[in-house]
C-alpha cells in the first residue's frame, strides 16, 4: 500500500462553543443586581437596635394619625417627609395628641418617594440614627420599603414597616412600578444623583412608564 493510502483521515476538530460577549446591558444588570444586594443588607441584619424614630412619608393623612398615636404611646421622635400642610399636622401631634412641639419634625423636600429618603438620610445619619419605623400606606409599602432599604440601608439605618390600611381606597402598585424605583435607589446611591430621566431614556425595557410617585 502505497504512503497516501497509509495515512489516517484526520479527525475533525471540536469547534470551541462561541461566548458571546455580554453586552453593557448585561453587565449593568450584573452590577445593579450584586450592588441591590449590596445595598441592601440591612434587610438580613439578625440584630436590631430599638427604634429611634418614626419616619412618616406624606400622601395620605391617615399615615399621620397612625404616627401620632405611636409617638403617644411610646414616646418616640417623629420625622414626617412630603405630609399634610403645617396647621393640619400642628393640630393632629400637639393639640390632638398633646406631643411636644420639639417631638414632631416637618420636612417638605421630598416630591416623590424617592426623595422622601434621599433628601433625609444623610441628616438621619449624622443624628445617629439607626433604626426607624416607617409608617406608610399598605399599598404603598412594599415600594417605600424597597426604596428606604437601598437608600438608608447604605447608611447603615435599618427600617421596621408599619403599615397603614387603606381599605378601599387602596391602590395596589405594579412590579414595574416597585422595582423601577428600586432601580432609581440603586442608581442615586451610587452616583449620588436622582438618574430618572436618564433611566427612562436608556433602560425603557426597565423602568418604561413604570416610575411613579
Amino acid at each position: 500500500m502505497g504512503a497516501a493510502s497509509a495515512r489516517q483521515p484526520r479527525r475533525p476538530r471540536r469547534r470551541r462553543p462561541v461566548r458571546r460577549r455580554r453586552g453593557w446591558r448585561g453587565w449593568l444588570g450584573l452590577g445593579l443586581v450584586v450592588g441591590l444586594l449590596w445595598l441592601s443588607r440591612g434587610i438580613w441584619w439578625s440584630t436590631l437596635p430599638p427604634a429611634q424614630l418614626i419616619l412618616v412619608l406624606g400622601g395620605d393623612p391617615a399615615r399621620e394619625q397612625r404616627a401620632a398615636a405611636l409617638a403617644a404611646r411610646d414616646g418616640l421622635p417623629v420625622l414626617v417627609s412630603g405630609g399634610s400642610n403645617p396647621e393640619y399636622a400642628h393640630w393632629l401631634f400637639e393639640q390632638r395628641q398633646g406631643l411636644p412641639p420639639g417631638q414632631v419634625k416637618l420636612d417638605y423636600r421630598a416630591s416623590d418617594t424617592l426623595s422622601n429618603f434621599t433628601s433625609l438620610v444623610d441628616d438621619l445619619s449624622r443624628a445617629g440614627i439607626r433604626h426607624a419605623l416607617l409608617v406608610t400606606s399598605s399599598d404603598h409599602m412594599e415600594r417605600a420599603l424597597l426604596v428606604g432599604r437601598i437608600v438608608a440601608g447604605s447608611r447603615g439605618i435599618q427600617l421596621t414597616p408599619v403599615p397603614v390600611d387603606c381599605a378601599e381606597r387602596c391602590q395596589p402598585e405594579g412590579r414595574r412600578k416597585i422595582w423601577g424605583d428600586g432601580l432609581r435607589a440603586a442608581l442615586w446611591v451610587l452616583s449620588g444623583r436622582d438618574l430618572k430621566g436618564w433611566a427612562a431614556a436608556h433602560l425603557p425595557g426597565w423602568l418604561g412608564g413604570g416610575i411613579g410617585r
